[in-house]
């Protein structure tokens, strides 16, 4: 619930952007398939996931590597969304609905996988049209190892080009906790570092403002109650 503090029905952007791995959700998708292999693989692909993360690397240097070695099959990324489900913040549940009764848009943008993270959304209760992910599919051996064509948010721009190209309702705010979530800056109003799964002082560093939980983002999303 809400701290009584808050009036929902004055939120402070019309446009409220949520990252998913390590975010809403407390697992990095890949990293969670990349467990299911053997134990060079699962250190291999968290030790890219983590430069990736911290910006020291751009997302697009590893993606694909990532899911070559991997190569899930659909059952593994119907276990992941079910892995998503089982893994969602404390309070998330109560703010995004918050949010939207407040007349909010909330949109889920993630360099994660599609078809793992609509589930969540559906729970969450956030529309599948305003899930931005990437699309995987069949590789010649049955695997969902090759990206859909072209996959922009499998990208380090990938994230400010989306916000760019949706146009949403303005102000605007980005929470998320890696590099390609503070790539949003200036192209929202407020980018917020999310730090309750992963602190990062590279990311911490750009932002306007840190929450290290769901309970701490509202009064950075919402007004006071008596602020009128």
């Amino acid at each position: 619930m809400p701290p009584l503090s808050v009036d929902v029905r004055r939120p402070r952007f019309k446009s409220v952007i949520f990252d998913v791995d390590s975010t809403v959700c407390a697992i990095e998708g890949i990293d969670w398939l990349a467990a299911r292999r053997d134990p060079e693989i699962a250190r291999e692909s968290e030790a890219l996931t983590a430069q990736a993360m911290a910006g020291d690397i751009p997302i697009e240097a590893v993606y694909t590597r990532r899911l070559e070695r991997i190569r899930p099959t659909a059952g593994e990324l119907i276990a992941l969304a079910d892995a998503y489900r089982e893994s969602v913040q404390p309070g998330a549940q109560e703010l995004i609905p918050a949010l939207q009764r407040a007349g909010c848009q909330v949109h889920l943008l993630s360099g994660g996988l599609r078809i793992a993270i609509v589930p969540i959304a559906i729970q969450l209760g956030v529309p599948a049209d305003r899930v931005h992910a990437v699309a995987v599919t069949r590789d010649a051996d049955g695997t969902m190892s090759l990206l859909d064509g072209d996959q922009p948010l499998a990208t380090q721009r990938g994230k400010p080009l989306t916000v760019q190209r949706l146009a949403l309702p303005k102000p605007t705010v980005m929470i998320g906790d890696g590099s390609t979530d503070a790539a949003v800056r200036g192209v929202v109003t407020e980018f917020i570092a999310y730090t309750g799964v992963a602190r990062r002082e590279s990311v911490v560093t750009v932002a306007d403002a840190e929450a290290d939980s769901f309970a701490a983002l509202y009064p950075l999303l919402f007004f006071p109650a008596s602020s009128r």
